[in-house]
């Protein structure tokens, strides 16, 4: 019998250190090769801890929530066999989903005093719905809360209190919300960004009434037979078009050496919100496809990361990146650039209203683009003419299927 000491393993992306979600053993259970021994969690995605050997739990190398550096140790297990036992992490897949495990017919009870298993995402929907998750029992078969147990939770539970008299009574409570996992590794990355990086924004107005009309034609034509058509994979294209003139624009840039690297590839990042914060899947060789791939892959990519289904390659590797808040987009913004990128390209909403056009007052379709770029390596004018050529593409749709 010898004892095997796990590490954490290395997962890739300049990790250092994983939060760990979730243990799936215990000291004293029995395991097999290739067993999960645990999730954790990094600023890319949920990933599962196989077991490398089967054997005998004997130590856990951490708790819940706390966070473990890359090679530390993870779990010790007895094997089988005599003599030394050297250590060893295990080999996780890198396409390797979140995990979710698969929800069982029946809820399982959760012994009282127990620390509930949930998905980070779980918490923090919880958090914001005012949920105990200590009151929630869990569909999974390890008795793990998942989003479909919120949602039945919440239909039964009783309807909010009548109204106080008091109504406009002081109020003094608190609360007091931890900022853990994704939420938490997503505010050190723009916290470092916005340190590292000299942003320089440049907002431009864009008129996309034809844009819009041939969107709305397209949809109408072939909606019922392929992906619904955003903005977004036509925005896409634009950019495409756009790179081979300005280079500088798809790269990323390592401050520490100095060296500034220019992609042919146009892996382009959609900044998507999720329950557990902003999401960045990337929609690789955007070069490469046509408008209809695009749709379908960049909404195959927004479904996948919101439900926490995204690998670590799906949500790594961009070279510039999207962002929109849609119909909330406001007028202008200052989006943060997704370093070591060196620039992003912010939609804001859409909005009718009247334009001098050929000497008259007539209602257009008008959409500002507000980008950010890292001036350390992009100027303000090359900055400015890249979006301009953007815009052309976007003012005079055909010449998005014009190489």
């Amino acid at each position: 019998m010898g004892t095997l000491t796990i590490k954490v393993p290395d997962l890739g992306e300049g990790i250092a250190e994983v939060e760990l979600v979730a243990w799936r053993v215990q000291p004293g259970d029995t395991v097999a090769e290739d067993q999960v021994l645990a999730d954790v969690m990094t600023d890319k995605a949920t990933v599962e801890i196989p077991s490398p050997v089967a054997g005998r739990v004997v130590a856990l190398g951490g708790e819940v929530g706390q966070q473990i550096a890359v090679g530390a140790e993870l779990i010790r297990i007895d094997v089988a066999g005599g003599g030394e036992v050297r250590e060893k992490a295990p080999v996780v897949s890198a396409a390797a989903p979140a995990a979710v495990p698969a929800p069982a017919p029946a809820e399982r009870a959760r012994p009282s005093g127990d620390k509930p298993l949930a998905s980070p995402a779980v918490r923090h929907r919880a958090t914001v719905l005012g949920i105990d998750l200590r009151q929630v029992p869990g569909s999974s078969a390890d008795g793990r809360i998942l989003h479909e147990d919120l949602d039945a939770w919440l239909l039964r539970r009783p309807g909010p209190p009548a109204p106080d008299a008091a109504r406009y009574a002081e109020r003094h409570d608190e609360e007091a919300v931890p900022v853990t996992g994704v939420r938490l590794r997503i505010a050190q990355r723009m916290q470092d960004a916005m340190r590292r990086i000299p942003h320089f924004t440049y907002v431009e107005e864009v008129d996309v009434t034809e844009l819009e009309l041939l969107r709305a034609r397209i949809n109408e034509r072939w909606g019922g037979e392929r992906a619904h058509l955003t903005l977004l994979p036509l925005l896409v294209r634009a950019v495409v078009l756009a790179v081979p003139r300005f280079p500088q624009i798809n790269a990323r840039f390592d401050d520490e050496a100095g060296v500034l690297t220019r992609h042919g590839a146009v892996h382009v990042g959609i900044a998507t919100q999720t329950a557990a914060g902003l999401m960045v899947p990337v929609l690789r060789h955007a070069e490469a496809r046509d408008l209809w791939s695009s749709a379908t892959e960049i909404a195959r990519l927004a479904d996948a990361a919101r439900a926490g289904r995204a690998t670590r390659d799906e949500l790594s590797g961009s070279t510039l990146t999207v962002t929109s808040l849609g119909a909330l987009g406001g007028i202008a913004s200052t989006p943060i650039i997704n370093a070591p990128e060196v620039a992003i390209v912010g939609v804001n909403r859409i909005v009718q209203r009247p334009v001098m056009l050929g000497g008259a007052v007539i209602a257009r379709r008008m959409m500002n683009l507000s980008s950010s770029f890292d001036h350390r390596v992009v100027d303000g004018q090359l900055a400015a003419e890249f979006v301009q050529a953007v815009r052309a593409s976007l003012e005079c749709p055909a010449l998005l299927f014009i190489e």
